[in-house]
């Protein structure tokens, strides 16, 4: 049987791919708009909802570990996964038919709208490779290794969830 660590190099490349290509593929379709389609309004509550279903298995996967509950903190922690993906996958599509909508308030609001919007667009680049990393070391059995970073990825990716849907509803009265 190959190393835990040894296992886990495998994945290295991939994971420093992924980290900069996603961003880059993002910020990249930001710029493409599919022709004939109007913009899909309809997507912004359900990725949205999508986010706040991630944080609340973000938690429940926490709750699991520490009750030693294993095989539900993995497939609560899989489908997370699956779900920001689905946010992510839905995000773009959206942004490809629309453009922006600027944020109408003022005040401290405007304040703290920009605060939580640019620090979840950082932290959301930030956690990929976190994310990513965790993953790679609870599938490779190097659990030892997963929990020390796991306790830096899972209060990023419980911020940039919560934060997502903070965004949100603070954005959607100015949706046209």
């Amino acid at each position: 049987m190959e190393p835990k660590i040894e296992s886990g190099k495998k994945y290295n490349k991939w994971i420093v791919i992924l980290s900069i290509a996603i961003p880059l593929v993002v910020a990249a379709l930001f710029g493409i708009r599919i022709p004939n389609v109007g913009p899909l309004m309809f997507l912004p509550p359900i990725y949205a909802t999508i986010n706040g279903m991630t944080a609340i298995l973000l938690i429940a996967a926490f709750w699991a570990i520490k009750n030693n509950k294993r095989q539900l903190h993995e497939r609560l922690m899989k489908t997370a996964l699956l779900f920001s993906i689905a946010f992510l996958v839905m995000y773009v599509i959206y942004h490809m038919t629309s453009d922006s909508t600027p944020y109408g308030g003022e005040g401290i609001w405007r304040s703290v709208y920009f605060f939580l919007l640019i620090s979840h667009i950082l932290l959301s680049i930030i956690v990929i490779p976190f994310v990513l990393i965790t993953y790679v070391r609870a599938i490779t059995k190097d659990f030892e290794r997963h929990k020390k970073i796991a306790r830096i990825a899972f209060p990023l990716w419980l911020y940039v969830a919560v934060t997502g849907v903070l965004v949100y509803l603070m954005i959607s009265p100015y949706y046209q």
